[in-house]
Protein backbone atom coordinates (compact mmCIF):
# COMPACT_ATOMS: atom_id res chain seq x y z
CA UNK A 1 0.00 0.00 0.00
CA UNK A 2 2.62 2.52 0.25
CA UNK A 3 3.94 2.39 -3.13
CA UNK A 4 0.65 4.20 -3.79
CA UNK A 5 -0.59 6.27 -0.56
CA UNK A 6 1.09 9.32 -2.90
CA UNK A 7 -1.07 8.55 -5.97
CA UNK A 8 -3.77 10.77 -6.85
CA UNK A 9 -7.10 9.93 -8.03
CA UNK A 10 -6.46 10.39 -11.38
CA UNK A 11 -3.05 8.30 -10.95
CA UNK A 12 -5.59 5.38 -9.04
CA UNK A 13 -7.98 5.86 -12.41
CA UNK A 14 -5.41 5.85 -15.00
CA UNK A 15 -3.19 2.76 -13.99
CA UNK A 16 -6.18 0.57 -14.22
CA UNK A 17 -6.75 1.10 -17.81
CA UNK A 18 -4.75 -0.26 -20.58
CA UNK A 19 -5.21 0.79 -23.74
CA UNK A 20 -4.79 1.11 -28.02
CA UNK A 21 -4.03 3.65 -29.92
CA UNK A 22 -3.56 4.98 -33.63
CA UNK A 23 -0.04 5.80 -34.70
CA UNK A 24 3.59 4.45 -35.32
CA UNK A 25 5.29 6.72 -32.76
CA UNK A 26 5.27 9.14 -30.31
CA UNK A 27 2.24 11.56 -30.79
CA UNK A 28 -0.74 13.60 -29.12
CA UNK A 29 -2.72 10.97 -28.57
CA UNK A 30 -0.46 8.89 -26.75
CA UNK A 31 0.60 11.52 -24.99
CA UNK A 32 -2.72 13.00 -23.64
CA UNK A 33 -3.04 8.91 -23.06
CA UNK A 34 0.20 8.96 -20.94
CA UNK A 35 -0.02 11.96 -18.94
CA UNK A 36 -4.21 13.26 -19.13
CA UNK A 37 -5.29 10.13 -18.20
CA UNK A 38 -2.54 8.57 -16.82
CA UNK A 39 -2.91 5.13 -18.27
CA UNK A 40 -1.35 2.18 -16.78
CA UNK A 41 -0.88 0.07 -19.85
CA UNK A 42 -0.33 0.60 -23.75
CA UNK A 43 -1.44 -2.49 -25.93
CA UNK A 44 0.05 -2.49 -29.74
CA UNK A 45 -1.47 -3.67 -32.57
CA UNK A 46 -0.24 -4.33 -36.38
CA UNK A 47 -0.92 -1.01 -37.12
CA UNK A 48 1.42 0.66 -34.67
CA UNK A 49 4.77 -1.88 -35.64
CA UNK A 50 6.63 -1.07 -38.84
CA UNK A 51 10.26 -2.78 -38.42
CA UNK A 52 12.14 -3.81 -35.14
CA UNK A 53 14.57 -0.09 -35.10
CA UNK A 54 10.40 1.58 -35.28
CA UNK A 55 8.96 -0.30 -32.50
CA UNK A 56 11.67 -0.60 -29.95
CA UNK A 57 12.29 3.38 -30.22
CA UNK A 58 8.17 3.67 -29.62
CA UNK A 59 8.49 1.57 -26.73
CA UNK A 60 11.11 3.43 -25.56
CA UNK A 61 9.59 6.80 -26.02
CA UNK A 62 6.46 6.02 -24.26
CA UNK A 63 8.59 4.71 -21.17
CA UNK A 64 10.80 7.76 -21.36
CA UNK A 65 7.66 10.45 -21.72
CA UNK A 66 5.98 8.43 -18.80
CA UNK A 67 9.07 9.42 -16.92
CA UNK A 68 9.18 12.79 -18.23
CA UNK A 69 5.69 13.51 -16.25
CA UNK A 70 6.49 11.59 -13.29
CA UNK A 71 4.24 8.58 -14.23
CA UNK A 72 5.10 5.03 -13.38
CA UNK A 73 6.48 2.76 -16.07
CA UNK A 74 3.97 1.57 -18.17
CA UNK A 75 2.70 -2.13 -18.87
CA UNK A 76 3.65 -2.47 -22.74
CA UNK A 77 1.76 -5.58 -24.06
CA UNK A 78 1.02 -7.44 -27.25
CA UNK A 79 -0.83 -10.22 -28.53
CA UNK A 80 1.95 -12.50 -30.16
CA UNK A 81 0.13 -16.24 -29.32
CA UNK A 82 1.97 -17.48 -32.22
CA UNK A 83 0.16 -18.29 -35.63
CA UNK A 84 -3.00 -17.17 -36.45
CA UNK A 85 -2.77 -14.44 -33.80
CA UNK A 86 0.99 -12.51 -34.15
CA UNK A 87 1.27 -8.92 -34.68
CA UNK A 88 4.74 -9.19 -35.38
CA UNK A 89 5.32 -10.67 -39.05
CA UNK A 90 7.65 -11.38 -42.00
CA UNK A 91 9.39 -9.92 -43.45
CA UNK A 92 10.80 -7.50 -40.43
CA UNK A 93 10.13 -10.35 -37.52
CA UNK A 94 10.36 -13.61 -36.71
CA UNK A 95 6.95 -15.60 -37.27
CA UNK A 96 6.25 -18.51 -34.71
CA UNK A 97 3.93 -21.32 -35.03
CA UNK A 98 0.73 -21.82 -33.45
CA UNK A 99 1.12 -23.88 -30.05
CA UNK A 100 -1.12 -26.65 -31.91
CA UNK A 101 1.69 -27.43 -34.02
CA UNK A 102 4.12 -27.78 -30.31
CA UNK A 103 4.41 -31.78 -29.24
CA UNK A 104 6.55 -31.61 -26.14
CA UNK A 105 7.46 -29.76 -23.10
CA UNK A 106 10.67 -28.82 -24.51
CA UNK A 107 9.64 -27.30 -27.38
CA UNK A 108 7.36 -25.06 -25.77
CA UNK A 109 10.39 -24.18 -23.41
CA UNK A 110 12.27 -22.86 -26.82
CA UNK A 111 9.11 -21.53 -28.22
CA UNK A 112 8.47 -19.42 -25.66
CA UNK A 113 12.23 -18.39 -24.76
CA UNK A 114 13.36 -17.36 -27.79
CA UNK A 115 10.05 -15.19 -28.57
CA UNK A 116 10.55 -13.71 -24.89
CA UNK A 117 13.91 -12.66 -26.00
CA UNK A 118 12.38 -11.10 -28.88
CA UNK A 119 9.37 -8.91 -26.98
CA UNK A 120 12.11 -8.12 -24.68
CA UNK A 121 14.50 -6.68 -27.50
CA UNK A 122 11.77 -4.74 -28.77
CA UNK A 123 10.76 -3.03 -25.74
CA UNK A 124 7.56 -5.04 -24.41
CA UNK A 125 6.88 -6.18 -20.95
CA UNK A 126 4.17 -8.10 -21.42
CA UNK A 127 2.26 -10.87 -23.92
CA UNK A 128 -1.10 -11.60 -24.21
CA UNK A 129 -0.30 -14.75 -23.75
CA UNK A 130 -0.66 -18.56 -23.46
CA UNK A 131 -4.33 -19.72 -24.27
CA UNK A 132 -4.86 -21.78 -21.64
CA UNK A 133 -8.36 -22.89 -23.08
CA UNK A 134 -9.04 -26.49 -23.71
CA UNK A 135 -10.72 -27.45 -26.81
CA UNK A 136 -13.62 -30.88 -26.41
CA UNK A 137 -13.38 -33.13 -28.76
CA UNK A 138 -16.67 -33.28 -29.72
CA UNK A 139 -17.19 -29.76 -31.25
CA UNK A 140 -16.29 -27.50 -33.73
CA UNK A 141 -14.63 -24.84 -30.94
CA UNK A 142 -13.73 -21.00 -32.23
CA UNK A 143 -10.38 -22.04 -30.32
CA UNK A 144 -9.56 -24.65 -32.29
CA UNK A 145 -6.40 -23.22 -34.10
CA UNK A 146 -5.04 -21.18 -31.22
CA UNK A 147 -4.77 -24.02 -27.96
CA UNK A 148 -2.61 -27.12 -26.57
CA UNK A 149 -4.56 -29.36 -27.56
CA UNK A 150 -8.08 -31.64 -25.87
CA UNK A 151 -6.58 -32.85 -22.88
CA UNK A 152 -5.95 -30.46 -19.88
CA UNK A 153 -3.69 -32.18 -18.10
CA UNK A 154 -1.41 -31.49 -21.41
CA UNK A 155 -2.79 -28.02 -21.87
CA UNK A 156 -2.00 -27.47 -18.07
CA UNK A 157 1.65 -28.35 -18.22
CA UNK A 158 2.35 -27.04 -21.74
CA UNK A 159 0.79 -23.58 -20.83
CA UNK A 160 2.87 -23.59 -17.43
CA UNK A 161 6.56 -24.21 -19.59
CA UNK A 162 5.60 -21.75 -21.42
CA UNK A 163 4.71 -19.02 -18.22
CA UNK A 164 7.90 -20.07 -16.55
CA UNK A 165 10.19 -19.62 -19.87
CA UNK A 166 8.44 -16.04 -20.66
CA UNK A 167 8.64 -14.93 -16.76
CA UNK A 168 11.96 -15.55 -16.36
CA UNK A 169 13.15 -13.84 -19.04
CA UNK A 170 10.71 -10.73 -17.65
CA UNK A 171 7.67 -10.80 -19.82
CA UNK A 172 4.58 -11.26 -17.75
CA UNK A 173 2.41 -13.98 -19.54
CA UNK A 174 -1.34 -13.02 -19.20
CA UNK A 175 -2.92 -16.96 -19.12
CA UNK A 176 -6.40 -16.66 -21.10
CA UNK A 177 -9.33 -16.79 -21.41
CA UNK A 178 -10.84 -17.55 -17.79
CA UNK A 179 -12.34 -19.56 -17.23
CA UNK A 180 -12.06 -21.05 -20.44
CA UNK A 181 -13.77 -20.59 -23.67
CA UNK A 182 -12.87 -24.15 -25.13
CA UNK A 183 -16.35 -24.59 -25.41
CA UNK A 184 -17.50 -21.65 -27.62
CA UNK A 185 -18.28 -21.51 -30.92
CA UNK A 186 -19.42 -18.30 -31.63
CA UNK A 187 -16.81 -15.24 -31.61
CA UNK A 188 -16.80 -13.23 -28.84
CA UNK A 189 -15.52 -10.45 -31.13
CA UNK A 190 -18.82 -10.67 -32.65
CA UNK A 191 -21.58 -11.43 -30.08
CA UNK A 192 -21.53 -13.05 -26.15
CA UNK A 193 -21.10 -16.85 -26.34
CA UNK A 194 -23.10 -18.56 -23.52
CA UNK A 195 -22.23 -21.96 -22.18
CA UNK A 196 -24.66 -23.92 -19.82
CA UNK A 197 -22.66 -25.94 -17.81
CA UNK A 198 -22.24 -26.64 -13.94
CA UNK A 199 -19.23 -25.06 -11.74
CA UNK A 200 -18.43 -29.03 -11.32
CA UNK A 201 -18.33 -29.24 -15.10
CA UNK A 202 -15.59 -26.15 -14.93
CA UNK A 203 -13.39 -27.65 -12.54
CA UNK A 204 -13.07 -30.72 -14.04
CA UNK A 205 -12.00 -29.56 -17.00
CA UNK A 206 -11.94 -25.78 -18.47
CA UNK A 207 -10.20 -24.73 -14.57
CA UNK A 208 -7.50 -27.13 -14.48
CA UNK A 209 -4.71 -25.11 -17.05
CA UNK A 210 -5.73 -22.07 -14.64
CA UNK A 211 -5.04 -23.59 -11.78
CA UNK A 212 -1.59 -24.68 -12.81
CA UNK A 213 -1.08 -21.55 -14.25
CA UNK A 214 -1.93 -19.91 -10.71
CA UNK A 215 0.87 -22.29 -9.09
CA UNK A 216 3.09 -21.23 -12.04
CA UNK A 217 2.65 -17.54 -10.13
CA UNK A 218 1.57 -16.46 -13.37
CA UNK A 219 1.84 -13.08 -13.94
CA UNK A 220 -1.81 -12.21 -14.85
CA UNK A 221 -5.23 -13.47 -15.88
CA UNK A 222 -7.71 -12.17 -18.68
CA UNK A 223 -10.90 -12.48 -18.51
CA UNK A 224 -13.28 -14.02 -21.10
CA UNK A 225 -16.45 -12.25 -22.52
CA UNK A 226 -18.72 -15.63 -22.22
CA UNK A 227 -21.98 -15.82 -20.56
CA UNK A 228 -21.40 -19.18 -17.47
CA UNK A 229 -25.21 -19.14 -17.40
CA UNK A 230 -24.98 -21.50 -14.29
CA UNK A 231 -22.11 -19.87 -12.30
CA UNK A 232 -23.60 -16.03 -12.94
CA UNK A 233 -27.31 -16.10 -14.18
CA UNK A 234 -27.26 -12.20 -15.58
CA UNK A 235 -23.13 -11.15 -16.53
CA UNK A 236 -20.94 -12.55 -18.73
CA UNK A 237 -17.24 -13.72 -16.95
CA UNK A 238 -15.55 -10.24 -17.59
CA UNK A 239 -18.01 -8.23 -15.50
CA UNK A 240 -18.63 -11.07 -13.35
CA UNK A 241 -18.63 -11.27 -9.12
CA UNK A 242 -19.29 -14.30 -8.93
CA UNK A 243 -16.42 -15.63 -11.19
CA UNK A 244 -13.99 -13.15 -10.22
CA UNK A 245 -14.53 -12.60 -6.62
CA UNK A 246 -15.88 -15.43 -5.59
CA UNK A 247 -14.06 -17.77 -8.46
CA UNK A 248 -10.64 -16.74 -8.97
CA UNK A 249 -10.13 -14.58 -5.99
CA UNK A 250 -11.68 -16.05 -3.46
CA UNK A 251 -11.86 -19.51 -4.23
CA UNK A 252 -8.89 -20.21 -6.54
CA UNK A 253 -6.70 -17.51 -4.35
CA UNK A 254 -5.10 -15.72 -6.86
CA UNK A 255 -4.21 -12.37 -5.61
CA UNK A 256 -2.13 -11.21 -9.01
CA UNK A 257 -3.60 -9.50 -12.16
CA UNK A 258 -6.96 -9.36 -13.19
CA UNK A 259 -7.97 -7.57 -16.89
CA UNK A 260 -10.79 -8.08 -19.11
CA UNK A 261 -11.04 -8.99 -23.02
CA UNK A 262 -11.15 -5.82 -24.89
CA UNK A 263 -14.15 -3.71 -23.80
CA UNK A 264 -15.00 -3.15 -27.50
CA UNK A 265 -15.87 -6.61 -28.52
CA UNK A 266 -19.03 -7.05 -29.39
CA UNK A 267 -19.95 -9.73 -26.95
CA UNK A 268 -19.80 -6.32 -24.77
CA UNK A 269 -20.71 -3.22 -26.94
CA UNK A 270 -24.20 -5.33 -28.22
CA UNK A 271 -25.17 -5.78 -24.41
CA UNK A 272 -23.89 -2.64 -22.41
CA UNK A 273 -22.23 0.73 -22.17
CA UNK A 274 -19.10 1.69 -21.11
CA UNK A 275 -20.77 2.95 -17.62
CA UNK A 276 -22.15 -0.27 -16.72
CA UNK A 277 -19.37 -2.50 -17.89
CA UNK A 278 -17.28 -0.49 -15.29
CA UNK A 279 -19.35 -0.43 -12.64
CA UNK A 280 -19.18 -4.34 -12.94
CA UNK A 281 -15.17 -4.05 -13.22
CA UNK A 282 -14.97 -2.32 -10.31
CA UNK A 283 -17.06 -4.62 -8.31
CA UNK A 284 -15.94 -7.69 -9.41
CA UNK A 285 -12.33 -7.23 -8.12
CA UNK A 286 -10.64 -6.75 -11.58
CA UNK A 287 -7.70 -4.92 -12.06
CA UNK A 288 -7.76 -3.75 -15.84
CA UNK A 289 -10.10 -2.55 -18.69
CA UNK A 290 -9.05 -3.73 -22.02
CA UNK A 291 -10.07 -0.87 -24.73
CA UNK A 292 -8.01 -2.01 -27.76
CA UNK A 293 -9.47 1.05 -29.82
CA UNK A 294 -9.66 4.90 -30.02
CA UNK A 295 -12.72 6.35 -29.10
CA UNK A 296 -14.30 8.41 -26.48
CA UNK A 297 -14.94 5.11 -24.22
CA UNK A 298 -11.03 5.44 -22.99
CA UNK A 299 -11.56 8.76 -21.26
CA UNK A 300 -15.34 7.65 -20.50
CA UNK A 301 -13.34 4.93 -18.51
CA UNK A 302 -10.78 7.12 -17.08
CA UNK A 303 -13.51 9.53 -15.31
CA UNK A 304 -16.12 6.72 -14.40
CA UNK A 305 -13.46 5.01 -12.61
CA UNK A 306 -12.43 8.08 -10.95
CA UNK A 307 -15.87 9.12 -9.97
CA UNK A 308 -16.61 5.77 -8.57
CA UNK A 309 -13.77 5.51 -6.37
CA UNK A 310 -14.01 8.96 -5.03
CA UNK A 311 -17.89 8.27 -4.13
CA UNK A 312 -18.35 5.15 -2.91
CA UNK A 313 -15.90 3.62 -0.02
CA UNK A 314 -16.34 0.20 -1.10
CA UNK A 315 -15.48 0.49 -4.56
CA UNK A 316 -12.21 2.95 -3.41
CA UNK A 317 -11.26 0.49 -1.05
CA UNK A 318 -10.95 -2.17 -3.76
CA UNK A 319 -9.24 0.14 -5.88
CA UNK A 320 -6.62 0.67 -3.97
CA UNK A 321 -6.33 -3.44 -3.49
CA UNK A 322 -6.63 -3.52 -7.35
CA UNK A 323 -3.73 -0.28 -8.14
CA UNK A 324 -1.63 -2.24 -4.95
CA UNK A 325 -1.83 -5.58 -7.47
CA UNK A 326 -0.64 -3.22 -10.55
CA UNK A 327 2.13 -1.64 -8.79
CA UNK A 328 3.69 -5.12 -7.43
CA UNK A 329 3.38 -6.40 -10.99
CA UNK A 330 5.38 -3.40 -12.10
CA UNK A 331 7.97 -3.38 -9.08
CA UNK A 332 8.38 -7.14 -9.87
CA UNK A 333 9.07 -7.19 -13.75
CA UNK A 334 9.21 -3.54 -14.79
Amino acid sequence: MNMIKNFSHSQMAGQRLMVGFDGTELNNDLRFLINTLKVGGIILFAMNIENPRQLNRLCTSIQEYARSVGQPSLFIAIDQEGGTVARLRKPHFKEFPGITELKTKSEVKTFATEMADDLTTLGFNMNMAPVLDVTPKNIQSIMEKRTFGHDPGRVAEMGSAFIKQHQAKGIMAVGKHFPGIGRTTLDSHLDMPEIDISAADLESFDLIPFNAALNTDVAAVMLSHIHYKKIDSHWPASLSPEIVSALLRNRMGFNGIVMTDDLDMGAIINHYDIYTAIHQILTADVDIALICHKGPNIEIAFEEIKKKMADDTGLREKGVQAVSRIMAGKEKYL
